[in-house]
This record gives structure tokens, sequence and C-alpha cells, in this order.
């Protein structure tokens, strides 16, 4: 019997789920690893070795590394239920002329969700992965917490678990930086694997070409959108472009012409395959809409509150005044923000607590 209970860990082959795992089972956790297949690489057409937490490689190693620790190991294929959820998601927001975010979609719908399923089918107690956050409570509330590490804090691909999910979570990384993570794993035993390189790929994109993706996933795409717009911020034409679904707000590289000076995209408008250019200014937003909610620290907010909003990956935040209308929140930056893209993930944050998070619905501009 184990001193802790039993806890399915999600093991990716990689060095930080490696590392959870040993942590757990050194603190008297029974473990259990499970590695989930949920993308076949043969089908994406790609021009690149697959790569990435998903890979065939990678499932590989997840195996040989428990069998060698003597963890029981399960692999579980959710190929179908990923496809159907993710892809699609991706792939329809692009062509709504938005910028989704499939990892934390993946995060929310899909891999808690299946981990959940697992740990109860194997009386599981908890679950665990390799990011880097912490979980913290307060007025039985359930949060997440940034990570000791601000290079590697993860906080914000998670604000869209539920209490429920939070609650049978462990995130043992969040109180270490890499560098003692990588430590840990030679220490153990495992030099070659405290030395591996991190993927920052879409799985399902190992080339991280999004754009040949879409092709090949929607063939008559291309020819749908073929031949539209590029307008300035005047509304005035200033060429052609390939199409619509084939940019991102703040994109500068790869606009397939040239304009005298750096242009930017700074909106992207679906219904008549146009897509405006203009200055790195004309990228700075005041506010935003945002929607989806998931509220974690409070079950609900009263009046205008004054939070920290990211709505990017890596990205800083800025001081900003909310207020929740229905499931959307209204903010308001009190420093204006470059790039803030419909389809994107927006968190706030209390300090280093999440407040909660939405999908940006749409921009401010004065």
């Amino acid at each position: 019997m184990s001193k802790h209970g039993r806890v399915l860990v999600a093991m990716s082959g990689g060095i930080d789920s490696t590392v959870t795992a040993m942590m757990l089972h050194e603190q008297g956790y029974e473990v259990v690893g499970i590695t989930m297949k949920t993308w076949d690489y043969a089908s994406s057409g790609g021009s690149s070795k697959e790569t990435g937490c998903c890979s065939l490689d990678s499932i590989n190693d997840a195996r040989e590394i428990s069998v060698k620790m003597g963890f029981h190991h399960f692999i579980v294929d959710i190929r179908e239920e990923f496809g159907d959820y993710v892809i699609d998601n991706f792939v329809d927001e692009y062509i709504a002329g938005r910028t989704p975010n499939p990892c934390v979609l993946c995060n929310t719908h899909i891999k808690w969700s299946a981990l959940l399923k697992r740990a109860d089918a194997m009386d599981c107690e908890f679950i665990a992965t390799g990011h880097y956050a912490t979980i913290a409570q307060e007025n039985d509330r359930y949060f997440i917490q940034k990570a000791r590490d601000e290079r590697k804090d993860q906080s914000y691909v998670l604000w869209g678990l539920s209490q429920e999910c939070m609650e049978r979570s462990k995130f043992p990384l969040g109180p270490y930086v890499k560098d003692e993570v990588r430590q840990m794993a030679y220490d153990w035993g495992y030099e070659e694997l405290s030395k591996k390189a991190e993927s920052y790929e879409i799985c399902f994109v190992p080339d991280n070409d999004y754009r040949g993706f879409l092709k090949r996933r929607v063939p008559e795409l291309q020819a749908q959108v073929a031949g539209g717009t590029f307008v300035n911020t005047k509304g005035e034409n200033i060429g052609s472009h390939e199409g619509y679904p084939f940019y991102t707000i703040g994109q500068r590289k790869g606009l397939g012409k040239a304009f005298g000076k750096p242009m930017y995209v700074t909106d992207i408008q679906a219904d008549s395959n146009t897509v405006v250019l203009g200055d790195v200014e004309d990228l700075m937003r005041n506010g935003m809409m945002v929607g989806k909610l998931n509220l974690q620290k409070y079950e609900a907010l009263d009046g205008k509150k004054e939070f920290v909003s990211q709505v990017r990956y890596n990205d800083k935040g800025v001081l900003s005044t909310v207020e929740q209308i229905g499931n959307n929140m209204e903010v308001v930056f009190h420093a204006n923000v470059r790039g803030v893209a419909p389809g994107q993930s927006a968190v706030f944050y209390e300090g280093d607590d999440i407040v909660g998070g939405g999908i940006i619905l749409s921009s401010l501009k004065q």
C-alpha cells in the first residue's frame, strides 16, 4: 500500500514528466504512467520528422522509462476525439478569420478528461503532469498559480481547468526552475534525458507550417480564398493576397509582397477576404471583449475589478479594468497592448493567481 495513494502521471517521454513521476514516487505515491496518442503523423503530410510530446519516439521513450523505473505504463489512443475537437476547431477558427490556441483546448477538453476517465478506471485518486505551475486553494476554490520559473511558467495554458480537474491534479515541478529539474534527472541516472532538447511545435503541425497543414487538411480551401485583397488602414486597395486564413494578427513576414516599409497584419475580415495592413502602431489596442469564460479563484465577479490581463503565452501582461457581463468579460487596458488576436486566450491574474480566462472575441481601439 502506498503512503499517499495512487497517482496517474501523464508521461510524454520528456524530462519534465519523467522527473514528475520520480518525484511523486519518492514522496510515497504509487505511480502509474500513461501516454496518450493524440495524432497520426503519417496523415499530417508535413515535410519534417515527427517531433514533440506525442510522437512515436516520445511514446517509446515514455514506455522505456516507465519500465526502467518499475512503474506500470499504459498507452491510450485518443486520436479520434482529439481530431474531432482540437483539429476541427483549429481549422474552423482559421477559416473564421481567428487565431486558435489548440494547446489550451487540448489541455482543457481532451487530455484532462482522458486522464480523469482513466484515473477512475485504475483507482487513481490523483493525476499529475509535468506542467510548470502550482495549484492553490482558498475559500473552497481551487486555482492555478504561476510557477517559480518565470521563463517556463505554463499557467497561461491552464486557465480552462475546472474545479474538479484542479482538485485531483498535481504539478510537482511548480516550485522548481528548469535547471534544477535537469539536475534531478542527471542525479537519478538519466544523463541523456537531462540534456534533451524541448519541443515547442503544435503536435499535429510538426513542421510548424500551419498554412501547409490547412491546405492539406482542406484541399479546396486555397482555391476558395485565393485572390483576396490587402488594404491599408484607410481601406485603400494595396494588393492581392493568398487568402485570409493564411495570415495572423501581428504578422510581418511572409506577406508575399514588398511595400517599401515594414507592414503588419492589423485586422482580418473573413467575410470579404480582406486583410488590413498597417504600421506597428496600428496594432495597438486599448481593450478587448472576452468570451467562453472559466473563472477559477472566484465563482463570479461583481462590478469592475483590476487584474493583470495576459493575451499571449510569455506575455508579461498589463493592468486592466475588467467587468463581467454574463459569460463575457469587458476589458480596458491601462496601457495599450500590441497584437490582440481574436481566438487567442486571455488570462486574468491577481498577483500570481489565475482569476480566470477566456477566448478573445474582439479587440477595442480608440
